[in-house]
């Protein structure tokens, strides 16, 4: 008599099951306390084991919530975010803190770590390495880093962040602009003169005092003279003696890229 397979299939199953059940990780926290969860966090952050310290301040969101610690492990889970480079994930961390506890004494803090995550904080410093500095990359980034500096700089003038967030909008305004003449010189070097021409005006017109415009000033007047537009170049050049009495593009032509524009703060 042949047997049916049911009973073995079952026992199989069963078997599958119980080993799927023993694979599951065991959660280590279950018996932590809020407080042991938010020092365990803050060792593997301080180690720079970001990926670890990650998933506890997500432990410690839900096990005291609606706590002044559950506030503080949506910043420092931002932070651990942002230094492991996951910045849309920093980015959304820190806008539902924002959302959530639009009254909070941190606010100030929210406001300058996002402005943190889109600044790109080494390119000014180390541009010379690669040759490429912010003004020649994606501007998104940058703008979205000026607009969360300057609502911390209006809304919390005397914010112990308000200093160095107003320095780096200097910075990101001189990189801005620095973009628009690098787009025209990008266009004048390829004999585009009338592309190179409005490029040039708009950084003109949309930015003041920065060190871009005196460039943007020649690249007007050059490519006013490529097009033998003379009384343009004149006006242009007229400008530019004013402004920059000593310009070192009248002098030597254009910068070189071994001279950086930026500054430090």
């Amino acid at each position: 008599m042949v047997r049916s397979p049911l009973p073995l299939l079952s026992v199989l199953l069963a078997a599958g099951l119980v080993a799927g059940c023993s694979s599951t990780p065991e959660d280590k926290t279950a018996g932590w306390s809020p407080d042991k969860i938010y020092s365990e966090a803050r060792d593997e952050l301080n180690s720079g084991a970001f990926d670890k310290a990650v998933p506890l301040f997500e432990k410690l969101e839900g096990r005291a919530a609606g706590t002044a610690l559950a506030q503080q492990a949506q910043l420092d889970k931002a932070y651990a975010q942002y230094k492991a480079g996951e910045k849309v994930q920093a980015v959304a961390t820190l806008d539902r803190f924002m959302k959530l506890h639009p009254a909070s004494p941190a606010y100030d803090y929210a406001l300058y770590l996002k402005g943190l995550v889109n600044f790109n904080d080494n390119l000014g410093l180390f541009a010379w390495v690669s040759r490429q500095d912010l003004s020649e990359r994606d501007q998104k980034a940058a703008k979205d880093s000026f607009e969360s500096f300057r609502e911390l700089v209006t809304r919390f003038p005397d914010s112990r962040y308000a200093k160095d967030s107003q320095q780096r909008m200097t910075y990101i305004v001189n990189s801005l602009a620095q973009y628009e003449v690098h787009v025209a010189r990008y266009y004048y070097q390829r004999g585009a003169y009338v592309a190179a021409i409005n490029r040039a005006q708009i950084a003109l017109a949309d930015y003041k005092d920065v060190p871009a415009l005196e460039e943007a000033l020649y690249i007007l007047i050059q490519s006013y003279d490529a097009l033998g537009m003379t009384q343009l170049r004149d006006d242009a050049r007229r400008v530019m003696t004013a402004s920059y009495p000593n310009s070192q593009y009248m002098r030597d032509g254009f910068r070189s890229k071994d001279d950086p524009w930026w500054k430090l703060w």
